[in-house]
């Protein structure tokens, strides 16, 4: 199978197909998604700015990693694969939970994503591939907050509907639940 196909999924996240990814994009088909969350033992989060030349979103801040998973390959490999691709390390994750979304994109493409959320602990190296990740930084759950109220546009549309949720979750940054 093209790996730049992805898999189509109906309410249930149950598979119905696969379909070229623009072409998802484009028609705003329902797929399978994830995203992937890191924290450091401080109580920080992993943000990255998305590299400005992305086909959408391009220079929006967003958790460490979000892709979607070939066809026949696992959630949670895929998730392990993409973090390692993007942003140069490997951690545990944990799932936390999966969301439906619907959103309209700022050039005309839709995400249409059945999302399955992990988290994850990091204080080691990161060595971002810089055609995905303009820039990163950690910083402290709080803030994050403070600017997802106050600039709400420099966030990709995924991560401000996950965060809120990840952020609950995270009452003991050792322990997630």
């Amino acid at each position: 199978m093209n790996p730049s196909h992805i898999i189509l999924v109906d309410e249930q996240d149950n598979e119905i197909g696969t379909v070229e990814k623009l072409a998802a994009h484009q028609r705003g088909y329902l797929h399978r998604a994830f995203s992937v969350f890191i924290v450091d033992r401080k109580g920080n989060m992993l943000l990255q700015q998305r590299a400005f030349d992305k086909y959408h979103s391009g220079g929006l801040w967003t958790n460490a990693c979000c892709s979607h998973p070939n066809p026949g390959e696992a959630i949670e490999a895929a998730a392990h694969r993409r973090l390692r691709e993007e942003m140069g390390f490997q951690c545990p994750l944990d799932k936390l939970f999966e969301f439906t979304y619907h959103s309209h994109l700022e050039n005309g493409l839709i995400e249409h994503e059945y999302d399955h959320v992990f988290i994850g602990i990091h204080e080691g190296t990161i060595e971002p591939d810089p055609a995905e990740v303009h820039s990163y930084r950690y910083s402290p759950i709080g803030e994050i907050s403070s600017l997802v109220a106050s600039t709400p546009q420099v966030f990709t549309s995924w991560f401000l509907l996950a965060f809120p949720n990840v952020a609950r979750c995270l009452t003991d940054i050792t322990k997630v639940c």
